[in-house]
Protein backbone atom coordinates (compact mmCIF):
# COMPACT_ATOMS: atom_id res chain seq x y z
CA UNK A 1 0.00 0.00 0.00
CA UNK A 2 1.67 3.41 -0.63
CA UNK A 3 2.30 5.49 1.78
CA UNK A 4 -0.06 8.40 2.57
CA UNK A 5 1.40 12.25 1.65
CA UNK A 6 1.52 15.03 3.73
CA UNK A 7 1.89 18.53 2.28
CA UNK A 8 3.58 21.16 5.02
CA UNK A 9 2.96 24.90 4.07
CA UNK A 10 4.44 27.24 6.23
CA UNK A 11 7.21 29.95 6.16
CA UNK A 12 9.18 29.22 9.34
CA UNK A 13 11.89 26.62 7.57
CA UNK A 14 13.25 25.12 10.59
CA UNK A 15 9.63 24.26 11.88
CA UNK A 16 8.96 22.25 8.60
CA UNK A 17 12.29 20.80 9.18
CA UNK A 18 11.28 19.25 12.09
CA UNK A 19 7.69 18.13 11.28
CA UNK A 20 9.06 16.89 8.19
CA UNK A 21 11.44 14.64 10.47
CA UNK A 22 8.86 13.50 12.42
CA UNK A 23 6.31 12.47 9.96
CA UNK A 24 8.79 10.66 7.84
CA UNK A 25 9.44 8.46 11.15
CA UNK A 26 5.71 7.77 10.68
CA UNK A 27 6.11 7.14 7.39
CA UNK A 28 4.50 9.28 5.52
CA UNK A 29 5.91 10.86 2.26
CA UNK A 30 6.17 14.53 2.75
CA UNK A 31 6.00 17.45 1.11
CA UNK A 32 6.87 21.20 1.95
CA UNK A 33 5.94 24.76 0.39
CA UNK A 34 7.34 27.82 2.27
CA UNK A 35 4.75 30.58 1.57
CA UNK A 36 0.75 30.23 0.65
CA UNK A 37 1.26 30.67 -3.15
CA UNK A 38 3.87 27.73 -3.20
CA UNK A 39 1.75 26.34 -1.26
CA UNK A 40 -1.33 26.00 -3.55
CA UNK A 41 0.49 24.91 -6.21
CA UNK A 42 2.14 21.86 -4.86
CA UNK A 43 -1.68 20.79 -3.60
CA UNK A 44 -2.67 21.38 -7.06
CA UNK A 45 -0.13 19.57 -8.70
CA UNK A 46 0.70 16.74 -6.29
CA UNK A 47 -2.40 16.24 -4.55
CA UNK A 48 -1.79 15.17 -1.31
CA UNK A 49 -3.79 12.92 1.46
CA UNK A 50 -3.97 15.54 3.88
CA UNK A 51 -1.99 19.20 3.80
CA UNK A 52 -0.35 21.08 7.59
CA UNK A 53 -1.50 24.81 7.04
CA UNK A 54 0.41 27.54 8.79
CA UNK A 55 -2.12 30.41 9.44
CA UNK A 56 0.90 33.72 9.71
CA UNK A 57 2.54 33.89 6.65
CA UNK A 58 4.24 36.44 4.60
CA UNK A 59 1.70 37.15 1.06
CA UNK A 60 -1.44 35.35 1.38
CA UNK A 61 -2.02 33.74 4.63
CA UNK A 62 -3.47 30.63 6.21
CA UNK A 63 -7.07 31.75 5.95
CA UNK A 64 -7.05 32.70 2.51
CA UNK A 65 -4.94 29.07 0.99
CA UNK A 66 -7.74 27.22 3.09
CA UNK A 67 -10.63 29.54 1.51
CA UNK A 68 -8.65 29.12 -2.17
CA UNK A 69 -8.29 25.22 -1.30
CA UNK A 70 -11.59 24.65 -0.65
CA UNK A 71 -13.26 26.26 -3.36
CA UNK A 72 -11.03 24.29 -5.91
CA UNK A 73 -12.61 21.16 -6.98
CA UNK A 74 -9.12 19.57 -7.47
CA UNK A 75 -8.27 20.42 -3.72
CA UNK A 76 -11.60 20.62 -2.14
CA UNK A 77 -11.73 17.14 -0.55
CA UNK A 78 -7.91 17.24 1.02
CA UNK A 79 -8.25 17.34 4.65
CA UNK A 80 -6.71 20.26 6.38
CA UNK A 81 -5.28 20.61 9.40
CA UNK A 82 -4.40 24.32 10.69
CA UNK A 83 -0.77 23.68 12.33
CA UNK A 84 -0.16 27.21 14.04
CA UNK A 85 1.09 29.43 16.92
CA UNK A 86 -1.83 31.30 17.24
CA UNK A 87 -4.04 30.28 20.70
CA UNK A 88 -6.77 32.71 19.58
CA UNK A 89 -10.47 31.01 19.72
CA UNK A 90 -11.46 33.24 16.23
CA UNK A 91 -8.93 31.94 14.64
CA UNK A 92 -9.54 28.32 15.75
CA UNK A 93 -13.31 28.92 14.58
CA UNK A 94 -12.62 31.03 11.65
CA UNK A 95 -10.32 27.98 10.67
CA UNK A 96 -13.42 25.05 10.89
CA UNK A 97 -16.05 27.52 9.58
CA UNK A 98 -13.42 27.86 6.37
CA UNK A 99 -12.97 23.70 6.66
CA UNK A 100 -10.03 22.71 8.76
CA UNK A 101 -10.42 19.16 10.06
CA UNK A 102 -8.00 19.78 13.02
CA UNK A 103 -6.37 23.01 14.55
CA UNK A 104 -2.64 22.13 15.88
CA UNK A 105 -1.01 24.59 18.23
CA UNK A 106 3.03 24.29 17.08
CA UNK A 107 3.81 23.51 20.77
CA UNK A 108 1.69 19.95 20.24
CA UNK A 109 4.84 16.91 20.86
CA UNK A 110 5.38 15.47 17.83
CA UNK A 111 4.29 11.63 18.47
CA UNK A 112 0.59 12.83 19.17
CA UNK A 113 0.60 15.46 15.84
CA UNK A 114 1.49 11.70 13.72
CA UNK A 115 -0.98 9.74 15.82
CA UNK A 116 -3.36 12.86 15.01
CA UNK A 117 -2.88 12.49 11.56
CA UNK A 118 -3.30 8.66 11.43
CA UNK A 119 -6.96 8.81 12.72
CA UNK A 120 -8.15 11.36 10.00
CA UNK A 121 -6.27 9.77 7.01
CA UNK A 122 -7.86 6.64 8.55
CA UNK A 123 -11.52 8.15 8.67
CA UNK A 124 -10.50 9.62 5.60
CA UNK A 125 -9.91 6.12 3.62
CA UNK A 126 -12.80 4.63 5.98
CA UNK A 127 -15.08 6.67 4.90
CA UNK A 128 -14.20 6.28 0.80
CA UNK A 129 -14.24 2.56 1.26
CA UNK A 130 -18.32 2.84 2.45
CA UNK A 131 -19.21 5.38 -0.24
CA UNK A 132 -21.75 4.09 -2.08
CA UNK A 133 -22.38 1.43 -0.29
Amino acid sequence: MPREKILIIDDEQDLVKLVKEILELEDFRVSSAYDGEEGLRKATSEIPDLILLDIKMPGINGFQVLERLKIDEATSHIPVVMLTTSVLRQDRDKAFDLGAVDYVIKSLEGFELGERIHKILKGRFKDKDNAGR
